[in-house]
């Protein structure tokens, strides 16, 4: 697989480069490195590259269409929003993800490559699983107001960079699952340790949010079996197990929820949030406008110096797009859902046992879905690389089953 990197083309290294920069961030880690803006400089070179790149072709899918139609919303916002100035400022936090969405579903477009994409994914991943599990497990599993943190960037704060292992512990077991015949012992532990060291970073990163939304995934994952005395027992040892490690202070923090200085914001948030948007039902208060319009109507509901975003990735839309922008945005996640339910059915019924992939990423989205709902990350890069996953798995799982059909009928 390294000899077929090495032959790939100048569109599909930039696009795996831009995904290792701006998951791991070594330019921030090592501050000798940031004397460029190398992400921006990845993604250029994969634009450039498609243009040189004759396998690159444009793909059509309905996410497509109704992402472009979420882009439009959000431009109509940000024109007729309460400060279109703050709007404007923002915008580079929606078309970036945009155009990289585009960029992957067109670029990563064969077997070979969605493998290597994925690798890096799960390398850029791993390389914070593993530093921040060993960094928690060196303090003696306690606990920390701040939880774990990851690079400068997306990751840094615990509750984003805990919805990141979220995504990526599902992924990575149905990878473990699937390599494991064809693995040593060795190799084998190291492939495990992405999924365990994902969970215990969920663990230790100090977010209610992520850890109820593990919970809402592993009953998800064994719903058809869960009142299966085996499954029962199994899954009662690993509730006590995480639990025995989770620190008393965490505990705690489950035990006041709703009643804590926290939790009274975002309910004040969340219910001056929907006031906004019945208020303003078609496109919102404006695209990232939230703040300024609450701190000017709702100053009285501040419990802190100054207010923040929502809390919740649904308010969020809602209040930068309105219902209209809430609508798609809910068809965005239902055709995700759909794509991959049905691939999960039809490689099922090729016998084919990567048939956990899709089912896979419905869980990883499961988890971005809960944990969203107590944190700002609509423009994050979750649900967008999510979705760019989603088709190009599609499209190259389409091409393989049409082709091996079209070969038997031959």
């Amino acid at each position: 697989m390294w000899h077929y990197f090495k032959s790939e083309t100048l569109a599909f290294w930039m696009i795996c480069v831009y995904l290792f920069l701006e998951y791991v961030r070594p330019q921030s880690i090592y501050p000798v490195l940031d004397f460029l803006p190398w992400t921006q400089i990845a993604v250029l070179g994969a634009l450039v590259g498609c243009f040189l790149d004759k396998t690159v072709r444009w793909v059509s899918c309905s996410i497509n269409a109704t992402l472009i139609l979420f882009f439009l919303v959000i431009l109509a916002s940000s024109i007729f929003a309460y400060r279109p100035d703050v709007s404007y400022s923002q915008l580079n936090k929606f078309y970036t993800w945009f155009v990289i969405y585009f960029l992957i579903i067109n670029i990563v477009n064969t077997e070979k490559r969605l493998f290597l994409f994925i690798c890096v994914f799960f390398v850029a991943s791993f390389k914070l699983s593993l530093s921040l599990s060993i960094t928690w497990a060196s303090r003696g599993f306690s606990f920390a107001d701040w939880g774990l943190s990851g690079p400068p960037g997306f990751f840094q704060n615990s509750g984003e960079l805990a919805i990141q292992m979220l995504v990526f512990w599902p992924l990575a077991w149905a990878f473990s699952l699937k390599l494991k015949p064809y693995l040593n012992k060795v190799k084998y532990l190291v492939v495990i340790l992405m999924p365990v060291t994902a969970i215990m970073v969920i663990m230790g990163a100090s977010s209610r949010g992520a850890q109820l939304a593990l919970l809402v995934q592993l009953v998800v994952l064994n719903y058809k079996s869960i009142l299966k005395p085996k499954v029962i027992i199994s899954c009662s040892i690993v509730f006590a197990i995480l639990w025995g490690v989770l620190p008393d202070e965490q505990k705690e923090r489950f035990k006041v929820v709703g009643d804590d200085k926290t939790s009274q914001q975002r309910l004040l948030y969340w219910e001056n949030g929907l006031e906004m948007i019945n208020d303003n039902p078609v496109l919102g208060v404006g695209y990232f406008n939230y703040v300024v319009y609450y701190e000017n109507y709702y100053s009285d509901d501040m419990l802190y110096d100054r207010a923040e975003l929502p809390h919740n990735i649904f308010v969020q839309i809602g209040t930068d797009a309105g219902y209209v922008g809430v609508s798609i945005y809910l068809l965005l996640i239902i055709f995700a859902w759909r794509k991959m339910t049905s691939l999960q059915v039809a490689l099922r019924s090729k016998g084919d046992d990567f048939s956990r992939l899709p089912r896979y990423l419905n869980i990883s989205m499961i988890g971005f879905l809960v944990a969203g709902q107590f944190v700002t990350v609509a423009y994050y890069p979750f649900f967008w690389i999510h979705l760019s996953l989603v088709v190009s798995l599609k499209k190259v799982v389409d091409r393989m089953l049409n082709f091996n059909g079209s070969t038997n009928k031959r």
